[in-house]
Formats: structure tokens, sequence, C-alpha cells
């Protein structure tokens, strides 16, 4: 469904409906041949790490990638899944395409493509190795109000990869039964912050910014398109008309995959608003359902391979099937450290016991039981899918 603007000269951003990303049909010889043959003819290496000075190290260490995406006209190439001490994840070179680059588009820009406890795949901002901290950037901040001071906080959602290719990362990931072990390639690929810099920097900052610049790309005015008329109340949900998730018609594509942390089979579906002007991602595992923080449809994709345009949603909509909720035992006496609604909160995770079942509040949201009706109940009848 493309916008009806055509001129390149305006800041109108393009939208489209897709389905069916996958990999492109290329031996894993063939795609790193093409990638070298690509740097032989000019195209520019551009990491923004300990790597930035001398980019021929990522070939020289092997990260020469294997796979590749083709999402409108953003290039995504992709190693072999790899891990260190504290993720799971591809180094990627992005490509990005007319609309989202400024600058000469003959650059490939290499990144870290990781998966949340969400199970969303994440593109990292940047990154804090120091002997106080180990954190991945989380992307742009949001404000909030904390003791009547305003403070800030990542607005995780602002480094999720676009749904369309979601399901392709899932099936990647498994293609190694033992990822390699590599803790050098996340400091020589992403920016290396100082200790407690939330704040991603310009090069993700900046194209966000001249998107939102003009108002007709914003979602609602970039208002919320859902939220929760009374605190701590999931049954007082609600969304403006016409962004509620379309389970009638909307729904577009179900992936699969499984889950260590949820212990089984994982669907991944994607369903369009009524409106059809953003997407939702519901996820189903063994008794659990929750939802992803819904994305724009825009086809401009920036060099960190995600979308440059925000959904606004209330975060205790998107609250996953397992959420942090453990004593914080850095400070005296220990503090609660939570992010699921207050007297919400389950068992903790056997895999991960800093996580607790948030089924509590998430299986009384009324989005969540009619997307179980009319989406999970309808396709195990006979003749469902």
């Amino acid at each position: 469904m493309p916008n009806s603007s055509t001129d390149r000269g305006s800041a109108l951003l393009q939208t489209e409906i897709v389905t069916g990303i996958a990999p492109e049909e290329k031996t894993t010889r063939k795609v790193a041949a093409e990638f070298r043959k690509r740097l032989r003819e000019g195209f520019k290496l551009k990491p923004t790490g300990l790597a930035r000075d001398n980019p021929q190290i990522l070939l020289d260490r092997g990260y020469t990638p294997r796979y590749e995406l083709r999402l409108f006209d953003t290039v995504y190439y992709l190693t072999d899944p790899r891990v260190d001490d504290d993720l799971g994840f591809f180094i990627a070179y992005v490509q990005p395409g007319r609309s989202g680059s400024r600058g000469p588009r003959r650059e490939l820009y290499p990144q870290i493509f990781y998966k949340d406890i969400s199970l969303v795949w994440r593109s990292a901002s940047h990154v804090i190795r120091t002997e106080e901290e180990n954190w991945v950037g989380k992307g742009a901040l949001k404000p909030y109000i904390e003791d009547g001071e305003q403070v800030f906080s990542s607005a995780e959602e602002t480094t999720d990869l676009p749904f369309e290719i979601q399901a392709a990362l899932d099936g990647l990931s498994r293609i190694a039964s033992r990822p390699r072990r590599d803790t050098q390639a996340v400091p020589l690929i992403l920016h290396n912050a100082p200790d407690n810099r939330l704040r991603p920097y310009e090069d993700f900052e900046g194209p966000r910014r001249r998107a939102s610049s003009d108002k007709r790309n914003l979602v609602n005015g970039a208002r919320k398109v859902a939220f929760f008329t009374r605190d701590n109340d999931p049954e007082s949900l609600r969304f403006v008309r016409g962004y509620e998730p379309d389970f009638t018609r909307g729904v577009l594509e179900m992936s699969r995959s499984r889950s260590r942390l949820y212990k089984g089979n994982i669907r991944k579906f994607r369903i369009l608003s009524k409106n059809r002007t953003i997407q939702y991602q519901f996820i189903t595992g063994p008794r659990r359902v929750w939802i992803v923080p819904p994305q724009a449809l825009t086809t401009e994709i920036m060099r960190y391979g995600v979308r440059t345009i925000d959904v606004h949603v209330d975060d205790d909509l998107c609250v996953p099937g397992f959420e942090y909720h453990y004593l914080d035992q850095t400070y005296d006496p220990p503090e609660l450290h939570s992010q699921i609604p207050q007297g919400f909160a389950g068992r903790p995770s056997d895999v991960d016991p800093a996580r607790a079942d948030a089924t509590a509040w998430i299986s009384r949201l009324p989005v969540v039981r009619e997307f179980r009706e009319k989406v999970l109940r309808q396709r195990v009848r006979p003749g469902g899918h």
C-alpha cells in the first residue's frame, strides 16, 4: 500500500505492506563473493567502534557475511550467528536504500543484531564495556516522572528490527547448533560509550529527528494509540479508533520458532491495524501470549537497520511473558526492581530467576482475550492454519 507521494524531494515517507521476506536464494559462498566484489568496486565499511580506523580488521577476523536479506530498497548482509558472555547475535552489514541514507549510498554499516527477552530481534545502538558497566545501548530516550522529577529511560522499541524480517532472523539463528563464541565483535563494531551514557549517538538520533520533522509522518500525531485510563488496571486498556489490531482481516503472516526461556514452540503473528497504518506482532508460547511494541509501515530504513518513525503506546501494553522482577542486592537494604505492574508478578523463571511470569497481567488485557478468541481458537478448528 504505497504512499501517494512521488516527490523525492519531499520529507513525506513512503509506506508499503510486504510479506514473505526470506533470505535470498544464494549459496553462502555466493553471498560472500558478491560482498567482497562490492568492496572492490568501492563500497566502504563504516564501523563506529574500535575498528573505525581499520575496517579491514572485520574481514581479517572472518566477519564476511554468508546470508542476504532484502526489505524495500535496503539490503541486510549477515554472518553466521555468534555468542559472547551476554548476547547471542549476528554481525550485520546494512546497506540503506535511497531514502535511508543521506550520505553516499556506497557505504555498508556493520551492526550487531541480537534477540531480546521478548523474543524480538534488535539492533544495538552502542555499547558500554568498562570495569563498572557491561551494557548494550537500547536506542532513543523517553522521559517519565519519578518522585516528582523528570528522568529518562531507553525507548527499547526504537531498536526493534522490522517485523518483516523477524521470521527470517529466527530461521537463520537456528542454522548453527553451536554458535561461535566471540567476545571481540561487539566493541569492534559499535560506538564504545562511557559509563552511564544511555543516549545513543547522532548517527542513530539524526535520521529519526529528520523523519519526524515532517508532521505528516507522525503516527497519530506522535500521541499514544493505546493507553490505560486507570493505573494498574489491565481492563482499562483503550485504543484510538482505527489503530486496534484487525484480527478478522489483518493477519498478514505467522512464523514458528523455539525458545529455551519459554520452554517450547513459539509463534509470531504479524497483524495490521484496522486503519492499515501500523502493524502489531503477537507472540505465543506454551500457555502465554504477549504483544510487541507496534511499528509503522514506512519503508525508510536507516543505517542501524531499523525504522525512523515510532508508534507510541503505553508501556504496560507490551509486557513480555517473562519480565524483570528481582531484589537488587547492590542497594542496602536491597530494593525491588520490577518492570511488571504492581501486584501482577508471578513465579520466577527457572532459566533466569531475575525474570518473573507476567501472565497475570497480560491475560487480563482485553486485546489479548480477543486475540485468543479470534485468531488462536479459529486456527485450531478443522481446516484452519
